[in-house]
């Protein structure tokens, strides 16, 4: 795929890699259920097989000026984001789109609890609920390039019959 206009990307000679991207995570394109299935499967496999990747950060720009910086550091996210731009490319929108919303699917699994009956992971890989995969490609970004939690919960109720989001826990009754 053709580097898209928008982002820049640089190397440094520690070979740390930076991207300028010219619109903010918010504003990324959605993407296929089934690119994001594989993004997740050729990340696992660049794990399995320790192809360890760098640093690299990101720069979001706003058309106001602001920006939103994001560093990945962490050895696990380093190979997660290597095996995405060696697969499909961080220099489309698409490409980055991928790869922040796989991260930001792995993140949401991570610690959000209420989402453990729709995934399993194992030894043997990961079998996700194509509701998880399809709300993750769809739904949009925040301007930290992560999921809001509740408009995903939202969102996946949509798509899973009997998946349903919590009553607030603090109610006002009306006229009190």
């Amino acid at each position: 795929m053709e580097p898209h206009p928008s982002i820049r990307v640089g190397t440094s000679p520690d070979g740390s890699v930076t991207y300028l991207v010219a619109v903010p995570p918010e504003a990324l394109p959605p993407v296929g259920k089934r690119d994001l299935e594989l993004a997740w499967h050729t990340a696992r496999r660049a794990a399995l097989h320790q192809r360890w990747g760098v640093v690299r950060g990101f720069r979001f720009n706003r058309p106001d000026g602001t920006h939103t910086d994001l560093a990945l550091a962490d050895p696990d996210a380093a190979c997660w984001v290597a095996a995405i731009d060696g697969a499909v490319g961080l220099g489309s929108s698409h490409g980055m789109s991928l790869c922040l919303r796989l991260l930001a699917l792995i993140e949401l699994l991570a610690h959000a609890s209420w989402a453990r009956p729709l995934f399993t992971l194992d030894r043997g890989g990961a079998d996700l609920h194509p509701a998880l995969l399809r709300t993750a490609a769809t739904i949009p970004l925040t301007r930290e390039a992560r999921f809001d939690e509740a408009g995903f919960r939202l969102c996946l109720s949509r798509y899973v019959a009997g998946f349903a989001l919590e009553a607030p826990r603090h109610t006002t009754q009306l006229g009190a």
